[in-house]
């Protein structure tokens, strides 16, 4: 059980009635953290040793609902108002009052729009990240092209757009699917202070990343014959170093095109890497650590436990 410090709200002078009060605020709280109630603030405070927590202690079934514990709001980035990619859309906890978020970039694929990648937007957000969704300069552009705007929607995201004040910009990460995932793999090659990078069924003419530092979890699907994992996915894996954190899921029964749609595996691992790494929230290695076995919905999952960062 992760156990919330609490605190007795001030009395100020207000004599033996104001300090009762106090007193019996405190072991409200101390009684809800022993049953198991958590904070008593929603969706959630955060623990004093990591002050990037946010929202409440997960469950495996809080990982795989279609909406974490924040209400989401939305913004739209016209292409018109913006340089160096294609506009999109942010998504962003709607409450102010648990301060900053970690933030994440999404690219979509080849020839696709940002709708291909639309629905990790609320799904991420909601659980507490500032997400940005975009459209890249043509459909067209390559993965080296991808990474470039995925760093260009994530410096607009921080410095000029209109929810910049509630994201950290210290806490980073980028996420593409296929010429997307292969950008988000360049995007962390060239910066390196990202905190986290999720390709999805990636695709790109490198195969070798060693470079990377930034922690990755890639995914591959055993049916994908547009970047078979056996030359894309799997030696981008096998290419990163042995020292990072790392992981390869391989999805079961699954296309190159699983990850344009809502998909309950593909979120319920990308929330616990974020959560890991974008926010240091140990209370997610559960989900990575031991590595999951393979199910119905996992082929293949390989990784490196415990994290080292």
């Amino acid at each position: 059980m992760h156990l919330h410090p609490h605190t007795a709200p001030r009395t100020g002078s207000r004599g033996s009635l104001g300090r009762r009060a106090g007193r019996l605020a405190a072991a409200a709280a101390t009684l809800a953290v022993v049953v198991g109630l958590g904070p008593l603030t929603s969706p959630g405070a955060h623990a004093a040793d990591n002050p990037y927590e946010r929202g409440p202690a997960p469950t495996t079934s809080s990982i795989e609902a279609s909406r974490g514990p924040y209400a989401v709001s939305q913004t739209s980035v016209s292409s018109l108002s913006v340089t160096g990619f294609g506009g999109g859309t942010i998504y962003y906890p709607t409450s102010t009052s648990d301060g900053t978020f970690g933030a994440v970039a999404i690219s979509p694929g080849y020839t696709a729009y940002e709708s291909s990648i639309a629905w990790l937007g609320p799904r991420l957000a909601s659980q507490g990240f500032v997400v940005f969704t975009i459209d890249t300069l043509t459909t067209l552009d390559q993965p080296d092209s991808r990474g470039r705007q995925l760093l260009a929607a994530l410096d607009y995201l921080t410095e000029r757009s209109s929810v910049r004040g509630r994201v950290d910009a210290s806490r980073l990460g980028v996420m593409g699917h296929s010429m997307g995932g292969g950008g988000s793999l360049e995007a962390a090659k060239s910066r390196p202070a990202l905190q986290a990078a999720i390709p999805l069924t990636p695709w790109n003419l490198d195969k070798s990343w060693p470079e990377l530092t930034t922690p990755t979890l890639i995914f591959g699907a055993d049916g994908d014959t547009i970047a078979p994992v056996s030359s894309h996915a799997e030696p981008f894996y096998s290419s990163l170093s042995s020292s990072l954190d790392r992981a390869y899921l391989e999805l079961n029964s699954a296309t190159h095109f699983t990850p344009n749609s809502s998909n309950t595996t593909i979120a319920k691992y990308s929330i616990s890497w974020l959560k890991r790494f974008i926010d240091n929230d140990t209370r997610y290695e559960q989900f990575l650590c031991p590595l999951p076995r393979p199910s119905l919905t996992i082929e293949e999952y390989r990784g490196n436990c415990p994290h080292g960062s």
